[in-house]
């Protein structure tokens, strides 16, 4: 899966994402990715549980199915900014948002956590 096809994806789930995806002046997977992680970051905001587990769930599918510079994208943007996203969440909240992070994406995010970057 491409970028493109990310779009696709991103948009059956947040059927006005593709407005987002007009307003990017350079369109590619980190900008893809970046947008939609806004996206879950505001969802988490709001507490819109439904559609923020969908969204992590498609985060998922596109980590899975995703070329290489998609995964990229994924780790260096959305798994690196789920400790802000969550920072302000009750203890109970962050678990729930974690417990619906697929397994294989919180290995990437245990892995980005605990490597010291010495």
């Amino acid at each position: 899966m491409n970028y493109l096809q990310a779009v696709k994806e991103i948009t059956d789930v947040v059927p006005d994402f593709e407005k987002d995806v007009q307003e990017i002046k350079i369109q590619n997977s980190y900008s893809i990715i970046r947008t939609f992680t806004e996206r879950i970051k505001n969802m988490i905001r709001q507490n819109d549980r439904n559609l923020l587990f969908r969204s992590l769930q498609k985060m998922d599918k596109i980590y899975t199915d995703g070329d290489t510079v998609l995964k990229n994208a994924i780790e260096t943007t959305f798994i690196y900014s789920l400790d802000n996203c969550t920072a302000f969440c009750t203890e109970e909240y962050r678990k729930v948002i974690f417990s619906h992070i697929s397994a294989n994406l919180q290995k990437v995010y245990s892995r980005q956590i605990y490597t010291h970057g010495i």
